[in-house]
C-alpha cells in the first residue's frame, strides 16, 4: 500500500498545491480586487501574503495529502472573516459558530482512491481539536451549471461531494448551496476524536473530487 499522509499548509509547502491553485485569490480577495492582481499579474504575491496573515491571525488554514511524498491534493479553509469571498455568495452568510470549507482538489491521477474524504477527515480533526463547532462551504450544483464551473476554473467544492462526505444542505439554492458539517455531536461523544470522526465520515465514500 501507497504512504500516504497529511500535512498542514504552510508557506514552506504552498508551491506543493497545484499549478494554477498556488497563485488563484478567487477565495482570498475580493472579486474586484482579485480582478485586479489577475490583470496585474500579483496573484501568486497575493496569494502568499494572504496566506502569511491568515498563519499569524488565526493557524493552520490547509491540508496537503502526499501520496509516496508526492503532492496529491489539498483542501483551504478558514474564519469567513479572512475569506472575502465568501460575502459575495448568494446563500451567505457562513453561520458564526462555523468555519469555511473554501476550495480543494485531488491531483488527476491520484482520484478514486478516497484522498477526497480523507482530507475532510484531517480537516475536521485539526477544527474539532481547536473547539470549532462546524465546518460550512458553499457548493457547486455541477449538475445545472457544468460550463460555468469549468470556466471558473472549479473553485468551488461540487455539492454533490460535499454531501457525499456528511455535509447536510443548511440553506437550498439552485447554484449555491450552503452545506454544513456539524462536529459538536463528535465533542460530545467522550471518545478519541479520531473514532468519532470516523464514525462520522468513515462509512461513506467520496467521490472524485476534482477542481482548479
Amino acid at each position: 500500500m501507497s504512504g500516504r499522509r497529511l500535512e498542514p499548509l504552510t508557506l514552506d509547502s504552498l508551491p506543493d498545491l497545484p499549478t494554477p491553485c498556488r497563485s488563484c485569490v478567487f477565495w482570498e480577495l475580493a472579486p474586484v480586487a482579485a480582478q485586479q492582481a489577475e490583470r496585474t499579474g500579483d496573484t501568486a504575491f497575493e496569494k502568499e501574503a494572504w496566506l502569511s496573515a491568515a498563519l499569524l491571525d488565526w493557524g493552520s488554514v490547509g491540508r496537503i495529502a502526499y501520496v509516496d511524498d508526492v503532492p496529491a491534493g489539498y483542501l483551504m479553509y478558514a474564519p469567513a472573516y479572512l475569506v472575502p469571498r465568501s460575502i459575495a455568495f448568494p446563500t451567505a452568510p457562513v453561520s458564526g459558530d462555523a468555519v469555511l470549507l473554501m476550495t480543494g482538489r485531488v491531483v488527476a491521477g491520484y482520484t478514486g482512491g478516497g484522498l477526497g474524504r480523507m482530507l475532510v477527515q484531517g480537516v475536521a480533526k485539526d477544527l474539532t481539536r481547536r473547539g470549532v463547532r462546524a465546518i460550512e462551504a458553499f457548493g457547486w450544483e455541477t449538475s445545472t451549471d457544468r460550463a460555468r464551473l469549468q470556466s471558473a476554473g472549479g473553485c468551488v467544492l461540487p455539492a454533490d461531494f460535499l454531501r457525499s462526505v456528511g455535509f447536510k444542505t443548511v440553506r437550498p439554492h439552485p447554484r449555491h448551496p450552503r452545506l454544513r458539517l456539524d462536529l459538536r455531536t463528535t465533542l460530545s461523544w467522550r471518545e478519541d476524536v479520531e473514532q468519532a470522526l470516523e464514525r462520522i465520515l468513515g462509512s461513506v465514500r467520496a467521490p472524485v473530487l476534482s477542481g482548479p
